[in-house]
């Protein structure tokens, strides 16, 4: 993709794109990028939208299209996300360890 970066993508969606995720108590998560396309995962608040894809649209990919004609698609990925999994996992065998107390 002549030469495009994970770093110039994150200095976009840091400058463009996450101040108004974060308005709404959200954010994203750039997952990889490959063939032309970047996938994404919306996070925080975003997340659950019945609005994201719409954000994709009107937010991300404007944003990304904008300052990279040559990115052919952004991808949503939904789901929850390893982080989040890991931290509910700790939560809960935390939680089992204090019930056996």
């Amino acid at each position: 993709m002549n030469g495009l970066t994970i770093t110039e993508i994150e200095k976009v969606l840091d400058e463009k794109v996450r101040p108004k995720l974060q308005y709404h108590e959200g954010d994203i998560q750039l997952l990889k990028l490959e063939q032309d396309c970047l996938y994404v995962r919306l996070m925080g608040q975003c997340m659950n939208c019945p609005s994201a894809e719409l954000t994709l649209e009107h937010t991300v990919n404007a944003a990304l299209k904008e300052a990279f004609p040559e990115l052919k698609d952004t991808v949503l990925v939904s789901g929850v996300s390893d982080e989040l999994l890991s931290d509910m996992r700790s939560l809960l065998k935390n939680r089992h360890k204090e019930v056996e107390e």
